[in-house]
């Protein structure tokens, strides 16, 4: 831990109407001390503005105070394969770590695995795992942990594609060999993100249901309780193998799935992290006392699905001119306009504007005459019904964004059914491959690529959120993800948008600009375009 003293200076603006807001810490370095000042940066005249000078610092003699970070779903499960969605991946990811670990700066760095080496033709991944770490529970962390992991991962769960290596062989207690069948360049952000190690005795002992009442790892926090529908409580690993880590003593998780009652909530200083504002919410909180407004784009793609795998294989959405016509048909840049009062732009595809590949296309634009046309060619001039589901409280105004959709598809004859589920029985609805012909859902990823996005919602039978398939599509991400040259990639990628947008297995909606809000005792907290949170650095002055 540094002796150095940290400065924050806290500016309080009062606007009078929305501002773009941007907070990320600067660190200046003078001499032996660190100004660390949160900015708010606006586009309208400043009304008030006050500033508060206080001197603290991160706690140097073990952990302190609570964090209380508000969740917009319940979380499933604590069992990383089991986690549904984004929410309870944030939620159990704090009790554990992997072999490697994806900084916030997109490097890959040293975790459970101090070093590794790679073949030369990039099919062997050999990790020398780290020594004297203990689990939660006192056992101690060796390579059978390594595979059991693999083990549970591979037959549990939804994400078991993520655990498709050929063979995880122990070489010796701290020497951990994965094979693959060909070159992955994603697989280290994979074992960052899903291989979260668990402890083979104890999982051995009590099984996966067991597992999930009294979830345990090597990370950061330990758990306390889950009162479900309430909260999770965890308190900080006095073993932790990262010197002086965690930094708080008590995290707590509360699902607080209505985005007014999160805004009340940070503001009654309930809480002090709420995610998924609208920009009205935002707006709402700015100049409100102890809280700190942050905007940053969000690496996640807004989509309706077409379902060719179960139910919409008697469909007209079989024809990819009635889904060329359906993209036409919704006026996308109404939507982000109305619902996100501008922040968010209309996605080209399925590739975000930061990722790799992405500019070759356009997006679809709004032409209801041209709709009309490819349906009248593809034989459904009279239009047709269809049922369409999408997720209640699990993004911020999607609903009234499934409402609009289905409003401008009938405006050119498709009559829509729409049926807004409660999000838990929504996505096991979507792993089972039972929901209607027609659902909205996001994807986010964490590498810069859009690759696990891509085989995650169009892999077919083998990827458990997926209601698409296409030979095409198959070979294409096929040759993505073994092929570690990143230049023949890009075009690879810009090669699938094109296709993508001929067959088109969405319709694409949007890529969203994120805003949080924090309490201003929080500090070193850095959100992340993948909305992901990783808190044992984050540290929250002492109440005065």
């Amino acid at each position: 831990m540094s002796s150095k003293r940290f400065w924050i200076v806290f500016t309080l603006l009062l606007v009078g109407a929305l501002t773009l807001v941007a907070c990320q810490p600067k660190e200046v370095i003078v001499e032996k001390e660190v100004i660390v000042t949160q900015e708010v940066e606006v586009e309208k005249e400043v009304i008030v503005t006050k500033e508060v000078e206080v001197e603290v610092a991160p706690p140097e003699t073990g952990p302190e105070g609570t964090l209380r970070v508000a969740l917009s779903t319940f979380p499933n499960s604590l069992l990383v394969p089991l986690t549904a969605e984004r929410n309870a991946d944030n939620a159990a990811t704090q009790l554990y770590d992997s072999i490697v670990y994806l900084d916030r700066f997109g490097e890959i760095q040293p975790a459970l695995a101090e070093s590794w080496e790679i073949s030369e033709d990039g099919t062997e991944y050999t990790f020398h795992l780290r020594e004297g770490v203990t689990f939660h529970n006192g056992e101690v962390f060796n390579a059978d942990d390594v595979i059991a992991t693999w083990e549970v991962g591979s037959v549990t769960g939804e994400w078991t594609d993520k655990y498709t290596v050929v063979e995880a062989e122990k070489i010796d207690d701290y020497t951990v060999k994965l094979t693959t069948e060909a070159p992955n360049p994603e697989l280290m952000v994979t074992l960052h993100d899903f291989w979260s190690v668990i402890p083979d005795e104890y999982i051995a002992e009590v099984g996966i249901d067991g597992f999930q009442e009294h979830p345990i790892g090597t990370g950061p926090f330990m758990f306390v309780e889950w009162v479900k529908g309430d909260h999770i409580t965890y308190t900080a690993n006095p073993n932790y193998w990262r010197e002086g880590y965690p930094l708080v003593e008590t995290l707590i998780f509360r699902p607080i799935p209505e985005a007014a009652t999160r805004v009340a909530a940070i503001q009654a200083d309930e809480v002090d992290i709420i995610g998924r504002l609208s920009s009205e919410e935002a707006q709402s909180l700015l100049g409100a006392e102890g809280v700190v407004v942050m905007k940053y784009p969000a690496s996640r793609i807004y989509y309706i699905a077409f379902n060719n795998l179960t139910t919409g294989l008697d469909k007209p959405t079989m024809d990819a001119k009635v889904r060329q016509a359906m993209n036409y048909a919704v006026d996308i840049d109404a939507i982000i306009d109305a619902l996100f009062d501008g922040f968010a732009q209309p996605a080209a595809g399925y590739v975000a504007s930061s990722e790799l590949g992405y500019g070759i296309v356009e997006p679809f634009g709004y032409d209801p005459e041209k709709a009309l046309d490819l349906l009248a060619e593809a034989g459904y001039a009279d239009g047709f019904a269809m049922d369409m589901a999408c997720p209640a409280g699990a993004y911020m105004h999607f609903e009234e964004v499934c409402e609009a959709v289905a409003g401008y598809l009938g405006e050119v004859g498709i009559e829509i059914n729409l049926e807004i589920m409660e999000s838990g029985h929504y996505w096991d609805l979507e792993a089972n491959k039972e929901l209607p012909p027609l659902f909205g859902d996001s994807w986010s990823t964490l590498s810069g690529e859009a690759m696990r996005r891509l085989s995650g919602a169009l892999g077919g039978w083998d990827a458990a959120y997926s209601s698409w398939s296409d030979p095409v599509i198959d070979d294409l991400l096929a040759q993505i993800a073994t092929n570690v040259n990143r230049d023949e990639r890009k075009a690879l990628y810009e090669e699938l948008q094109v296709y993508m947008q001929e067959d088109p297995p969405f319709i694409y909606l949007y890529e969203p600009v994120a805003f949080e809000a924090v309490r201003t005792r929080v500090m070193d907290y850095h959100p992340r375009s993948a909305e992901d949170y990783w808190l044992f650095e984050t540290w929250v002055v002492a109440e005065q």
